[in-house]
């Protein structure tokens, strides 16, 4: 696993653009003589599928394989090779360990009642996301449960973590762009400052929460970038925006969407400038199946210990995971990989992001034992 895992960061590939990591993994699956379809989702999306000798259930198990448009600033000998692309969350990792597993359950099919489907994602990273194509092309026909776990450097390496029901929010996309009337410098009277219309919207734009948002019901938004003007002595005609906004609800999240248009479009107003806002919609929640987040609760503590299991709380960041949840029952949940004495104490997304290499074979463990557990509890008919 450590072996795929650096030369997948060596040579990562960003979102919608998977095509050598996809021949690279299917060259490793075939090498293992394990069935693999390719091209799935008219992307750069696999499916191997290894059935056992007994019948029983499918059970389908996913990993992500895009990289980030981040500059790799790590100090190691497996360091990004291409320019301005790195593995900054985690999913090399993902799919060295979902390639492990594909090797023990080739190695064991004697021991597999039913089928276990191994799901390799492309572009988890940007909406629209893969998920949502590879559930089209028929990923999960006649699939029973679907687990996934999430390598987390937050959490320490021996940990694992999950919640029932929310679990990770809705990331949304906000544009604005505002159109004022540029001049002079030292003639400011004559001009609508672009700049200073921005700045009036996010001082506006990030009190929405503090102040117009229930503090019971977890919400964030955040301007993320600010772009105008060119030079100290020309005011600026133009300003662009970018942000983000992460809810559970879909209340909440209309919510948030109208307040923050009525602050564009009157702010705008009041300075005598235009202004447009575009809100894109990422993916839903992540909602786990009750009896599933139960399931990991019963059988994480036989590889994590009791006090290495805990209930996650909510998690801010997004994952198009959320749409197989949506077809089928199944679960996501967080293995920590954090760890000071390798390097991995970076948040995802990061430059110099890294994880403790022992967690893959902890996540392993962990979609196996979930997996078996379901099969196990099929066959007895409970």
């Amino acid at each position: 696993m450590v072996q795929w895992r650096r030369y997948l960061h060596q040579h990562p590939e960003v979102s919608f653009h998977e095509k050598e990591t996809s021949r690279w993994i299917t060259g490793r699956l075939k090498e293992m003589g394990i069935d693999v379809k390719e091209g799935v989702g008219g992307g750069y999306g696999l499916i191997a599928t290894i059935k056992g000798v007994k019948p029983g259930p499918v059970v389908a198990l996913r990993c992500d394989i895009d990289a980030l448009p981040i500059q790799d600033e790590k100090k190691t000998d497996y360091i990004s090779t291409v320019p301005g692309v790195m593995h900054a969350c985690g999913h090399d990792a993902h799919t060295s360990t979902m390639l492990a597993i594909a090797s023990y359950y080739n190695a064991n099919k004697e021991a597999i009642a039913g089928e276990r489907r191994l799901i390799f994602q492309p572009a988890e990273e940007v909406s629209p996301g893969g998920a949502k194509s590879m559930i089209e092309a028929g990923a999960l026909i006649g699939v029973d449960a679907i687990y996934g776990v999430h390598l987390w450097t937050p959490m320490p390496y021996g940990t694992a973590a999950t919640r029932p029901g929310p679990f990770m929010a809705a990331p949304d996309e906000i544009y604005i762009d505002i159109t004022g009337k540029g001049g002079h410098g030292g003639l400011p009277h004559e001009t609508i400052d672009a700049i200073l219309v921005g700045s009036a919207m996010v001082q506006a734009i990030q009190s929405v929460v503090s102040r117009n948002v229930n503090p019971l019901d977890p919400a964030v938004v955040s301007i993320g970038s600010f772009h105008a003007g060119s030079t100290a002595n020309v005011i600026a005609e133009r300003c662009r925006m970018t942000g983000t906004v992460r809810t559970f609800s879909e209340e909440i999240r209309t919510f948030i969407k109208d307040r923050i248009s009525a602050i564009v479009s009157q702010t705008a107003a009041m300075y005598g400038a235009a202004a447009t806002f575009e809100y894109r919609d990422g993916y839903p929640p992540v909602v786990n199946d009750a009896m599933e987040a139960a399931r990991f609760f019963r059988v994480a503590p036989s590889e994590f210990g009791e006090e290495g299991v805990s209930e996650s709380p909510l998690i801010m960041a997004g994952e198009d995971f959320t749409y197989y949840l949506r077809e089928i029952p199944g679960c996501f949940m967080f293995v920590g990989a954090g760890g000071e004495a390798c390097g991995a104490t970076y948040p995802h997304h990061h430059p110099r992001f890294d994880i403790d290499e022992r967690s893959m074979l902890r996540a392993a463990k962990l979609m196996i034992a979930m997996a078996e557990d379901y099969a196990t509890e099929a066959a007895s008919g409970a």
